[in-house]
């Protein structure tokens, strides 16, 4: 099992010049999802040491001392158009006078490339074989569309210069090997953090500030994509469970009226409370008991480990579907489904928690000491280690001019 990430003590950053840093995403905003998160807390990490500029399509944050940069949209769809256009304005917008070029994108430049969800190649052609794979091969070269999406992460994975390629988790880490072996003497792993807040905190405000009922059991579920996240099974699971049991539902609001139609058919309706995006997603936490993940792909999970920062209990999937199950124990920091669609094992985990007081006090004390292993600080200071890295070999690298003559 993969060890937490070692304290920044362990990996000293030596007092180099400060370095001037390109990072992009294309949404650069904390209600954008993990990816985004994960490369807005880095920035404000390493923002007072170094020269950071954060090149984006859509931006919605500000933080002292960074440099922001809006890369035009003038075609929003067809998406792979815009992933083109994206790679395309920040490859010339970072072509030089940076010391390090840090893509959170499916780009074909950057020295370091931080990969946080399967690889196209992965997703279209693993466990293929035979006429299936003929068949998706005929897909492929009929789509411009994939064609795009996979030229441009074949070269993302190529060998250059001195990139470094980093995955979120040890379990994308694999898949990544297996795809791309080339560049597996390239690879590493620095996995999200997480800020550990101050015990305490007023449940009942939390409820009122969110608009959720004062008194029940409350289960929070927070994604950006409902289906693959498992919103679905939790609703049929939700209607197994006492009738005062209620949900909360953080996300992309997009997905709101199809699944509050499928709560009026199950007749829980009442009970789901559907909350929208929120910029911060901490009352949420506070004001929940337990969070249910039951997700059917997610490279790491970031929500997970957010919230057992507050002390929730956890139900999610296991590390076939989930990265971070893989670094939890069953029973001792969380509860971990073999079938994140069995909506009965689902339900019987959530139960299991809400009606075993001595259960839910050991979850809720596993899950914070897990988490307060995993400091934004120390992610910080491993992702500064390989900044300087790459700026001192490319240092050592660099022609050197004799202007004797």
């Amino acid at each position: 099992m993969s060890q937490p990430p070692s304290s920044p003590a362990e990996h000293p950053s030596p007092a180099h010049r400060k370095l001037r840093i390109a990072v992009f995403n294309r949404t650069f905003s904390p209600t954008g999802g993990g990816a985004e998160r994960y490369s807005i807390a880095l920035v404000e990490q390493l923002s007072a040491r170094h020269e950071i500029h954060v090149f984006a399509q859509e931006i919605d944050h500000h933080w002292p001392g960074v440099t922001y940069h809006r890369v035009s949209a003038p075609l929003r769809k067809p998406r792979w158009i815009n992933q083109l256009w994206f790679a395309t304005a920040t490859w010339w917008g970072t072509r030089r006078g940076f010391d390090v070029v840090h893509s959170h994108e499916n780009t074909w430049h950057g020295d370091i490339q931080t990969v946080h969800v399967l690889p196209v190649k992965y997703n279209l052609f693993h466990g293929r074989t035979g006429w299936r794979l003929m068949l998706r091969w005929i897909k492929v070269v009929t789509s411009p569309r994939l064609l795009a999406y996979l030229v441009i992460e074949r070269f993302r994975f190529t060998l250059r210069g001195q990139r470094q390629i980093v995955a979120t988790s040890p379990a994308l880490k694999e898949v990544l090997e297996h795809t791309y072996p080339a560049c597996a003497s390239v690879l590493s792993v620095i996995s999200p953090g997480v800020v550990v807040p101050a015990a305490g905190s007023d449940r009942l405000a939390a409820r009122r500030s969110l608009g959720l009922p004062a008194h029940g059991p409350l289960i929070a579920f927070v994604a950006n994509d409902y289906q693959k996240k498992g919103l679905g099974t939790l609703l049929d699971a939700l209607k197994r469970l006492p009738s005062d049991v209620a949900l909360a539902v953080v996300g992309n609001p997009s997905y709101i009226e199809r699944f509050r139609q499928k709560a009026v058919a199950l007749a829980v309706s009442e009970r789901v409370h559907f909350l929208g995006h929120l910029r911060d997603v901490s009352p949420l936490y506070q004001a929940a008991d337990i969070l249910a993940h039951p997700t059917l792909e997610d490279t790491f999970a970031m929500v997970v480990l957010e919230a057992m920062a507050y002390g929730l209990p956890i139900v999610v999937s296991d590390s076939r579907y989930c990265g971070i199950a893989g670094l939890l124990t069953d029973g001792v920091n969380a509860l971990i489904l073999s079938s994140p669609t069995d909506a009965r094992q689902l339900s019987d985990r959530l139960a299991r928690i809400l009606q075993e007081p001595a259960l839910y006090r050991d979850l809720a004390t596993g899950a914070r000491d897990f988490a307060s292993q995993w400091s934004w600080s120390t992610i910080a200071c491993q992702q500064e280690v390989m900044y300087r890295d790459i700026a001192d070999a490319a240092s050592r690298t660099a022609p050197h001019f004799n202007h004797s003559h």
